[in-house]
């Protein structure tokens, strides 16, 4: 069996900006601060891992978990009000994409996201992604990436597996590929990598970086 895993933001859908933009947002609402969005100074490039770097700042400890609460949902609405008059959308070929491989008898799909499960859930729903079925992992379960991965992938699969694949739009991505000995694949091209495609509208070289026959 090969696992498949994705990310979300910039990789299945089109949200990175909006994702960045309401979370800065609700930053500002709750700490009256604006943050560092170059996101790869942090520790753990997840929501939960951003915040958690924000709030170990001495001046927040004592309330932190008022704070978390806060600006957690702070974004959620943020987000949800963006979407109420916004539409966001699948990146190209995404959603044939995951149906393709879902009728595979050879593969067993997951998702990790850096992002919240409310958050992740929302988005899916919204760009029109059927995800029913599929493994999915967000920082509500873990800070780190790399946990995250791990933890999507057990819960996707049951049984040894022949590859391990993850598509990724960031160098965190690659990074946290690297760290697991995954199969990474780029969407977009905000990294340099030497397996990249802007769309997922070619299935045929998609599989291709899998390293599935058809």
């Amino acid at each position: 069996m090969h696992l498949v895993m994705f990310d979300i933001d910039g990789t299945l859908i089109e949200s990175y900006d909006i994702d960045e933009q309401c979370f800065l947002t609700a930053i500002d609402e709750v700490l009256g601060i604006q943050i560092d969005s170059r996101w790869e100074r942090y520790p753990h490039v997840t929501d939960a891992g951003i915040l958690d770097e924000i709030l170990s700042q001495p001046s927040f400890r004592p309330d932190r978990a008022v704070l978390e609460t806060q600006i957690k949902a702070s974004f959620m609405q943020n987000l949800t009000l963006y979407l109420e008059s916004n539409s966001v959308e699948p990146i190209a070929g995404a959603i044939e994409f995951l149906a393709h491989l879902k009728q595979r008898e050879d593969v067993v799909l997951a998702i990790a996201t850096g992002g919240w499960y409310e958050s992740a859930t929302i988005k899916l729903e919204a760009a029109g992604l059927d995800v029913s079925g599929i493994a999915l992992a967000t920082s509500s379960d873990h800070i780190a990436r790399v946990e995250i991965m791990k933890i999507a992938e057990a819960r996707a699969a049951d049984q040894p597996l022949l590859s391990r694949t993850y598509f990724g739009d960031a160098a965190w991505d690659k990074t946290a590929s690297r760290q697991l000995d995954y199969n990474f694949v780029l969407l977009g091209d905000r990294v340099e990598h030497h397996q990249a495609m802007p769309d997922y509208l070619d299935i045929e070289i998609a599989t291709r970086f899998i390293g599935l026959e058809d």
